[in-house]
């Protein structure tokens, strides 16, 4: 009851947009409405590709949320090319005018965001290689930054080293070092490591190579997130627990990790941001993410609209994320 009192205005909005959206959604019009606003040319053609083997008409069908995108394109002598966006009951040809910039951006977004396929494309595999990321760095940087304060001198030293290399070093470079240095220098491919008849191989081994790569280079930024945190304990609590017979490990385990959870994170929520923005680095080695889809957009199709949805896309995650850790950070503030 508290949280619905708490969260009673928010809570509101939300349910009143899901009802919108979803009401919206019922009410676009379905692939085969606007199949029959197609010209009577377009849908003879259609008909008798129904009994032929080689089709000559292309159809795409983009069902985004509340809005439809329909492309119709013919190959061979008679070139032909039709547009339509679907929405709310009502289908518009998308050729020419305002309608066209409409329907290029809906056809630009459902690409992007990678709708209708797997985890690794588009937004999607933006989002799940930061997530991964971030949780791998912080594992590694921790296991760091408990070496750089460490009393033994080489585990601070070898950790000290790790942190500056890979601070010190641009992250575009260790994403090639990983993908194509590596490889070539044991004499492997990352593609190897999935079966040759996944089709996906190329594709989820790149994908293990920026994982790779993005998490050694978290790892050393979180290790000062996380040392800063640890170090920012009053010094007391280490001498409380040594007077109660603590060990080290101990001591940290149970203590003054803990604590330092809570003083972490702002600065992981700001780490998990420029992994985010940091992701579009992955186009180098043909990652289908956000950036390389809208690159590859804009090239074959020569509109520089493309990058305005991208934009938004990217705003709109960051801003998704930013919020959800905003809630994080006020609930466990190490000031309340």
């Amino acid at each position: 009851m508290k949280f619905l009192k708490k969260y009673k205005k928010p809570i509101i909005v939300i349910a009143i947009i899901v009802v919108v959206v979803i009401v919206l959604g019922a009410l676009k019009p379905t692939e085969q409405e606007m199949l029959s606003c197609a010209s009577p040319e377009m849908q003879k053609m259609i008909r008798e590709d129904a009994t032929r083997t080689r089709k000559r008409v292309t159809v795409t069908y983009e069902s985004l949320i509340v809005v439809n995108y329909l492309s119709l394109s013919t190959s061979g002598a008679q070139e032909i090319s039709e547009h339509y966006v679907g929405f709310v009951r009502n289908v518009y040809p998308a050729d020419e005018g305002p309608m066209k910039v409409v329907g290029q951006m809906v056809n630009y977004t459902y690409r992007m965001l990678g709708c209708g396929e797997n985890l690794m494309h588009g937004a999607k595999l933006t989002i799940l290689l930061t997530t991964l990321t971030v949780i791998f760095g912080l594992l590694l940087g921790t296991v760091l930054a408990l070496g750089k304060i460490s009393k033994n001198k080489i585990l601070s030293g070898i950790s000290s080293g790790y942190i500056f290399f890979f601070r010190g070093t641009p992250l575009l470079i260790q994403l090639f070092v990983v993908y194509f240095t590596v490889p070539g220098i044991f004499g492997f491919a990352w593609r190897d490591i999935f079966p040759a008849s996944d089709a996906e191989a190329v594709y989820k081994g790149a994908f293990t190579a920026a994982l790779i790569a993005f998490a050694l280079n978290s790892g050393a930024y979180c290790a000062e997130i996380v040392r800063s945190a640890i170090q920012s304990i009053d010094k007391g609590q280490y001498e409380a627990a040594k007077a109660l017979g603590m060990t080290y490990g101990q001591t940290m385990g149970l203590i003054i990790v803990p604590q330092s959870i809570r003083r972490m994170i702002p600065n992981v929520s700001n780490e998990f941001i420029m992994i985010l923005k940091d992701a579009s680095l992955v186009f180098a080695i043909s990652l289908m993410d956000i950036t390389t889809i809208s690159k590859n957009i804009m090239t074959s199709e020569g509109s520089y609209l493309v990058f305005i949805p991208a934009l938004v896309i990217y705003l709109v995650i960051t801003a998704f994320f930013g919020f959800i850790f905003n809630k994080i950070e006020k609930r466990f503030s190490v000031y309340e």
